[in-house]
């Protein structure tokens, strides 16, 4: 979040107010820096830069493509970052590292060099819980269709995905959606058996 300050007479600075911000990650093209294992590490380095100090990183997982049949299989992780940026400065510095890694934004849900999602930041419900709610409920068909054109914050779709909440379990189990009231643990425990075992860690 910004800088804040005391009065101008004082010449002192508050301490800066830091937030942690949940960021997945997913690739499934190789670029020139190399395949999507790579590119989702060099991601990690790149987002680090431009948002703070990451605080936890998951294993790397491989994921079917969603919606199911819709490209090669992706490589999926998760970051927990602490950092003294907005959401919007945040959202800024991750389509600038997308940029960096080749990506285009021609098709929604095409095949990418690199995916960056802002998933979380703290207790932050925006813009407002009814219009979430209403992104929250709508249909898969209108999800292809069509994107919010403000930020929605959480990720409308994280408590659904288990290609962002098995990563996202190894770096914030215990974050809870301020929407829902439900853990990371939770929601994850709350989806399919079968869409959770897609969902396999690669070897380190």
């Amino acid at each position: 979040m910004p800088q804040e300050t005391l009065p101008p007479q004082t010449g002192k600075k508050l301490p800066q107010i830091r937030t942690i911000a949940l960021v997945a990650l997913g690739s499934n093209r190789s670029t020139e820096q190399g395949s999507p294992s790579v590119v989702v590490q060099k991601g990690v380095e790149a987002a680090a830069k431009c948002l703070g100090v990451i605080r936890a990183r998951s294993r790397l997982y491989r994921t079917p493509a969603f919606p199911p049949g819709n490209g090669a299989d992706y490589v999926n992780a998760a970051i927990s970052v602490e950092t003294d940026l907005p959401p919007g400065d945040v959202i800024a510095a991750l389509h600038r590292v997308e940029a960096q890694m080749g990506r285009t934004r021609v098709k929604r849900w095409a095949d990418r060099s690199l995916d960056l999602d802002l998933i979380g930041m703290g207790d932050l419900l925006l813009p407002d819980p009814k219009t979430h709610a209403r992104w929250r409920a709508l249909p898969l068909k209108a999800q292809i269709e069509t994107a919010p054109d403000q930020l929605i914050l959480p990720h409308p779709r994280v408590q659904e995905r288990a290609f962002v909440l098995v990563p996202l379990a190894d770096v914030a189990p215990d974050w809870v959606h301020p929407a829902l009231g439900q853990s990371v643990t939770e929601m994850l425990a709350a989806l399919p058996r079968e869409s959770v075992a897609q969902v396999r860690a690669l070897a380190d």
